[in-house]
């Protein structure tokens, strides 16, 4: 059977990455979550104290980034890819609100970008894989067999998160996880660099209704049709 390279395109908290993860297991695929590995780089910025008053010292995270390194390892009770900075497994720090704040300023930069769209690529090549982000079947992988666009209204996702932060400890505000999400929406579609785009060859899933195994039928769907065409 043929390997193909599946982009899952779409905005914050559309369960992107859950419905990725679930489909690259269901098929054998690898699953690379290119949005955590920004939150990594954001992160790295937050720990190196490279973020003060909402602003990036751009030069030293410049300099640095070649030797910030970004890898999945699997969790052996979800059977997923957890995200590790520089070997340390980080999956719950950048899943933080303060992480959220800054991950779409840093992913902004184009030296940024273009350093981990690179290793994205690399990734890649070897097909077999599926990846979710914002730019992934404009930029990344603009030849992808499979593109899809996902979406959702910002108060479906905001209620979404909000559930998911409260499920891990972490207090959060529907109003702040509302205005963090609007935010996002804004900075993603109108930044300079590699903006949220539904690339034009995409298929659209709006599952503001949708429960996640009708998300997980409609998916496999749409693989099955293109490797059997």
């Amino acid at each position: 059977m043929k390997k193909i390279v599946i982009a899952i395109d779409g905005f914050s908290s559309c369960g992107k990455s859950t419905m990725a993860k679930d489909l690259a297991k269901e098929i054998g695929y690898t699953y690379i979550d290119s949005g955590a590995m920004y939150r990594a780089v954001t992160l790295y910025c937050l720990q190196q104290q490279l973020l003060k008053d909402g602003r990036i010292d751009e030069e030293k995270l410049r300099a640095a980034i070649p030797d910030i390194h970004i890898s999945f390892v699997p969790n052996r009770e979800t059977g997923k890819p957890d995200t590790c900075l520089n070997g340390v497994l980080v999956e719950n720090e950048i899943r933080s609100m303060e992480v959220a704040n800054m991950v779409s300023p840093v992913a902004t930069l184009g030296f940024v970008r273009q350093t981990l769209v690179d290793r994205q690529q690399e990734m890649g090549k070897a097909k077999g894989v599926v990846m979710d982000g914002r730019d992934i079947g404009t930029v990344v992988f603009p030849d992808a067999e499979l593109k899809i666009f996902v979406t959702a209204s910002p108060e479906v996702r905001a209620k979404r998160r909000m559930d998911e932060l409260i499920a891990k400890g972490e207090p959060a505000s529907y109003e702040e996880t509302l205005n963090n999400i609007i935010t996002r929406d804004f900075i993603d579609s109108n930044r300079e660099e590699s903006p949220l785009r539904q690339a034009a060859d995409a298929l659209v899933l709006d599952n503001s209704h949708m429960s996640v195994a009708e998300q997980k039928a409609w998916l496999l769907a749409q693989y099955h049709n293109v490797i059997q065409a």
